[in-house]
């Protein structure tokens, strides 16, 4: 991922100001900042949610200026995110919830039957399998927005603010899982206020202020 001089505004508030970035394949980089930094609007320019107002956007090769609207959904299924507010179903079960994901893209039911429960088992929610996120903990939640952001086998995470909402213990645990993606050679990349938190992971960090790195 490289970013090149990038200016993004909104409302004519300028929200970026000149981040040029590179971030490699593989990489466990934590972006912190207090909130209105610019972390999250960094992170939406990566998914092509938005577009910045001025430089350039490279994500494996390609200018995501240049991408065609249609190419956008297969660019996602490479980005796997994940929020604070777990943006869970709430209508659907653990399985159905990650399945969906899946359904979304077109992928048969074999596959789905398959793979939806390893998932599941990686994340520490195999036993969880038909609870709906009513019957479940904070981190069980967000372990399961985990094992949905995963399920396409993605190349980059991006976390943002992922333990925003939750105790210690288990801001620990989901810190401990993003580790262990990152470790099977996934790209991720952790947008946080939280400075304990990137301290423990001890890897490479980028400081945001007011759109600055």
């Amino acid at each position: 991922i490289k970013l090149r001089d990038v200016y993004t505004t909104y409302d004519n508030e300028e929200v970026l100001n000149g981040v040029s970035l590179e971030i490699k394949d593989g990489e466990f980089v934590s972006i912190v900042g207090l909130s209105g930094a610019g972390k999250s609007t960094l992170l939406r320019l990566m998914t092509r949610e938005i577009l910045p107002n001025k430089g350039e956007i490279i994500l494996d090769g390609v200018n995501l200026a240049d991408l065609p609207s249609k190419a956008v959904p297969l660019l996602r299924r490479k980005i796997g995110t994940i929020y604070q507010d777990f943006k869970l179903l709430s209508n659907k079960t653990a399985f159905e919830n990650v399945a969906f994901a899946m359904e979304v893209c077109g992928m048969d039911e074999e596959e789905i039957k398959n793979d939806v429960p390893k998932v599941l088992g990686i994340v520490g929610l195999a036993e969880k399998l038909n609870s709906f996120p009513h019957q479940m903990s904070g981190g069980e939640k967000q372990r399961l927005a985990i094992a949905r952001a995963l399920i396409h086998r993605p190349r980059i995470i991006l976390a943002d603010e992922p333990t925003g909402n939750l105790d210690y213990v288990n801001s620990y645990d989901v810190l401990k899982l993003l580790m262990k993606i990152n470790e099977l050679g996934t790209t991720v990349i952790l947008a946080t206020h939280n400075k304990n938190m990137v301290n423990s992971v001890g890897r490479r960090v980028i400081t945001m202020e007011k759109g600055k790195m």
